[in-house]
Order: C-alpha cells, then structure tokens, then sequence
C-alpha cells in the first residue's frame, strides 16, 4: 500500500496476504462464541479477524468489526432474524473494504453474496439433523454459495476457489454438530472444525496469493 493509500502493482494487499492458521483461530473463536451468545468474545476475535484479514488502519477495523457483530446479532435469532437489516451492516462492512482497497466495486453485491450463505447454512441447519457428520459430504448447495462469495470478492476462478469453500462448509457441518450435542467445552468435533477452518484459509491463500 502507498503513502496515498492506493494498492501498489504487483504487491498482494492483505486481503491476498494473511496467516491462514491465525485467521482461522480467530474465525474458530468466533462462531464458539457466537453459539454461546458470548457477544463480548464475538467482537473481540472480530476485532482480530478484520485487523488480521482486511488490514485496515484501527478506526475501520473497529468500525468494521462492530458492523460485523451488530450482523451477527440481527441474523441470529431464529426464525425471527432480521436479514434486512443484517444485509445493511454487511454492506456497510464492505464499503468500509472498498475505501480501502477500491474493492469489492459493489458491496451491496458482496453483501448480498455475504448473507445468502448465512441462509443457506441455516437452511441446512435443521435438515437431516441426525445425519452422522463424520461420514457426510458438505452440502453443495452451501459450497456453492461460498464459491460465488469468493469469486465475487476475489476475481478467481470458481475451480482454484471450491476447495477453500469445501473445507469451510465441512467446519460449518462440525460446528452444527456440536451445537446439537449441547455446545460441549471439551467435544470431539471442536479440534476437526479448528483444522478444517485452517484447510480453508489455506487453500484460499493459495488461490488468491499473487
């Protein structure tokens, strides 16, 4: 990034160059907390999660972050949420986004992308409740919508981006899992949802690091 705070050619901006390890504890944190209703340790791993990903100066990061928590909170409740006003924030987040790094170029776009991941996850929440996991495959539908994301946020083909999208969806069913058997400190499933998040942003980075 130059002095202007225009992106300088040929250097990977943050949102091209992250810790993949790092980025998903702090994204593991947060969807713990999140489940938990711990609100204040949502915020806090958000706090992370944009300085860490999105590598904006410390008033949009915090800006950010609470965008992103008043999101979280507003999609939560069930069925009673608010994807309106959730998809407000979202877009808000991105703008925020594009003034520093010139984009994504439509952030109503990305959060529109953004939110319609959360409703298929939700969808796919209360279907086939009893289905082991550990034998599953992750639902298309879902990876599907996070490719589409991904491709829209970062201009990858969706074949380098599914893999990222895989793993993330897998994290996701591991989490449900976990919610289901009663959100359990010490549960089997938490260390393969850490690792799948980690799969993730690693093959995110590989995709879009250049």
């Amino acid at each position: 990034m130059s002095s202007t705070g225009k992106v300088s050619v040929g250097m990977p901006t943050r949102l091209r160059s992250f810790d993949p390890v790092r980025l998903a504890d702090i994204e593991y944190r947060a969807w713990v907390g999140y489940y938990l209703r711990r609100w204040p340790q949502v915020l806090i791993a958000l706090v992370r999660l944009v300085r860490m990903g999105f590598g904006m100066d410390w008033r949009r990061t915090l800006h950010g972050a609470w965008l992103m928590l008043r999101a979280a909170q507003l999609w939560a409740p069930y069925p009673d949420n608010d994807p309106d006003r959730a998809r407000a924030c979202m877009r808000r987040f991105y703008t925020l986004v594009k003034l520093t790094y010139g984009e994504p170029a439509n952030p109503a776009k990305a959060a529109e992308l953004e939110v319609d991941w959360w409703r298929v996850h939700r969808e796919g929440q209360y279907r086939d409740a009893s289905q082991a996991i550990d034998e599953a495959e992750p639902a298309e539908e879902l990876v599907e919508s996070l490719t589409r994301l991904y491709c829209y946020l970062y201009g990858e083909p969706e074949a380098a981006l599914r893999s990222a999208a895989v793993h993330r969806a897998r994290a996701m069913d591991l989490s449900d899992q976990w919610v289901r058997q009663g959100c359990q400190p010490d549960s089997r499933l938490l260390p393969p949802e850490h690792a799948a998040l980690v799969r993730s942003y690693t093959a995110l980075l590989a995709a879009v690091h250049h």
